[in-house]
């Protein structure tokens, strides 16, 4: 039987969110991954990589599995109503509901996060609590059916997690070894208590602009999505 999986994608999408799960997830047995969108027209991520839709909203099936990545497009999409509507129906039914990096935001934009344990990436830690979400500091958070992996590359890591419950451990560790999924980093920056003070103002400044929007949006859409 097919293991139906669905990732939202929309402008301006962090690719490495998507992808480095999907690579992961696809390559289970019996695995049919569809790329979800409100439009059939490329979409282009972030960083300039275009990627193509495969399903419409109204057309995509009962899915097992839901994952919203995250990205600098998510501040539009917290505030979408017919993609949070699409989000809301598929989450009343799949065996996982997931998310990646800030894709977390969006569950909580849906009302789908309160009295629940979720991560999301360091700089946008401190949101959740206001959708009503327990924040826990890890690259990956279960809390029943919900799984929410940290920023970007902690998406491999909850891939492979979610692809032992889904199929075995041994089925997952093959994949693992398969893509020689293998972190060694050649610097110790990759999280806010290991990363020098020079590297983390730089950080915070890139990312400057998108945090004091997705601020904004988040003071005045959480106490509705609280509320829901």
């Amino acid at each position: 039987m097919a293991i139906e999986i669905g990732f939202l994608v929309f402008p301006r999408v962090q690719q490495l969110d998507l992808t480095g799960p999907y690579e992961v997830l696809a390559s289970l047995p019996g695995a049919q991954v569809h790329l979800v969108a409100r439009s059939l027209a490329p979409v282009t991520s972030a960083t300039g990589l275009v990627l193509t839709p495969t399903i419409l909203f109204a057309e995509c099936p009962a899915l097992d599995v839901l994952c919203v990545p995250g990205g600098a497009g998510v501040n539009a999409l917290m505030e979408d109503e017919e993609t949070l509507a699409f989000v809301r129906r598929q989450a009343a039914g799949v065996r996982y509901l997931t998310s990646v990096c800030t894709g977390a935001l969006v569950l909580g934009a849906a009302g789908l996060l309160r009295g629940r344990r979720a991560t999301t990436h360091w700089a946008a830690h401190d949101l959740l609590a206001a959708f009503g979400a327990i924040p826990v500091e890890a690259r990956v958070v279960r809390d029943g059916n919900l799984l929410t992996g940290g920023g970007v590359t902690a998406g491999i890591d909850f891939a492979l997690t979610l692809a032992a419950e889904l199929a075995d451990e041994g089925t997952a560790r093959a994949i693992q070894l398969q893509h020689e999924y293998a972190p060694a980093p050649p610097f110790d920056a990759g999280r806010p208590e290991t990363a020098d003070a020079a590297t983390l103002a730089a950080a915070r400044a890139r990312l400057a602009a998108s945090r004091a929007e997705r601020e904004a949006i988040v003071a005045r859409i959480a106490p509705q999505a609280r509320a829901d």
